[in-house]
């Protein structure tokens, strides 16, 4: 997530003396923890021998500073303090040439410090069938730029949504119409109400490839030379759907590979693991431009529930999934490690 400062310039407003041409103040009331500070300024315009600050802060705090400089010269008053809100009040005195009287101007502002500002997304609040979306910020929210990409190249939503200073925390639900294909690209930009904002960018698609199963000789991870073929034709399939859909994403092939019941959980996890890796350096030898990531999940990912020790066909299988980040893994029994062959 990315973090940017929108400085805010805003001239105080308040009655001006006589001796206003010759000195302007302004203000940067808004800045973020860790990228400045809020910070007066103070705008020479004509001679003058001097001025000097004293302001209050509303914690108790007093800032004194003197200065000069010749006309055109900005003098910058760091507000040093603490994150939060804050209010300020006190004076300029401005000293003139030639032994006139000085002159007072009296200042009142509030400012700003505001530490990151953090948006929450959480997997299961990202709803692509009910094409919404839900989020948090850590500050009042003021609205969210929202851009919703389809894998047609189509886009499904793109602009604006109000949340007119919800509270911090507030689950915030963005919604956007049917379009054609997918869902691939998620783009949140949201403001808090100082206007500072932060922006997360997701993509919630994958596509699994159909594909014939290679057969490994028993206990072997080797691919057999008869069953190349196989593998040709996956590859194939592959590199179609990553010409149709890579026009919009940078994306990878995932290949996770499975076993039966039949032998030790730790056995099998290996073999997978091994089988698994075969198929995806197949691929990276056949000239797979893309990356390719490779984990074996052994017998704790069946696709048919059997008992222990049970030859079940349909359980010694791979995967092929094409996706831009790691896939959403249903039921997946650990966290996956994501090797590269």
């Amino acid at each position: 997530m990315s973090v940017r400062l929108l400085p805010l310039v805003v001239l105080l407003g308040l009655p001006l003396p006589a001796f206003a041409e010759a000195i302007r103040v302004s203000l940067e009331g808004k800045a973020a923890l860790g990228e400045g500070v809020p910070t007066l300024l103070v705008h020479i315009e004509e001679p003058i021998d001097g001025f000097e600050v004293k302001l209050k802060r509303s914690d108790g705090k007093t800032v004194e500073l003197k200065g000069g400089g010749k006309p055109g010269v900005t003098r910058r008053v760091a507000l040093e303090q603490p994150e939060g809100k804050f209010h300020y009040e006190g004076e300029l005195t401005v000293r003139f040439p030639g032994g006139a009287e000085p002159g007072t101007m009296p200042l009142a502002f509030d400012t700003e410090l505001n530490g990151p500002l953090k948006l929450e997304v959480r997997p299961e609040d990202v709803d692509v069938p009910g094409r919404k979306l839900r989020f948090t910020l850590s500050r009042p929210a003021a609205k969210t730029e929202v851009t919703v990409k389809m894998d047609t190249g189509k886009t499904a939503f793109a602009g604006d949504v109000d949340f007119k200073g919800a509270p911090a925390g507030t689950p915030l639900e963005v919604k956007w119409l049917p379009a054609e294909g997918k869902v691939m690209h998620i783009r949140l930009r949201a403001y808090d109400t100082s206007d500072f904002y932060t922006g997360v960018d997701l993509y919630p698609w994958q596509v699994d490839i159909p594909h014939e199963e290679v057969t490994f000789a028993s206990g072997r991870s080797d691919v057999p030379p008869a069953e190349r073929g196989k593998l040709d034709a996956s590859y194939k399939s592959i590199t179609e759907a990553l010409n149709k859909y890579g026009r919009w994403a940078s994306l990878r092939l995932y290949v996770l590979g499975h076993t039966d019941t039949v032998g030790r959980t730790e056995d099998n996890r290996e073999l997978s693991l091994k089988r698994a890796k075969s198929l995806a350096s197949y691929f990276r030898q056949r000239g797979l431009k893309v990356p390719v990531f490779y984990e074996g999940f052994g017998e704790q990912s069946p696709a048919v529930p059997t008992p222990d020790e049970t030859a079940e066909a349909g359980n010694r299988r791979a995967e092929y999934i094409i996706a831009v980040e790691d896939p959403s893994l249903t039921n997946a029994p650990f966290t996956p490690r994501w090797r590269k062959p």
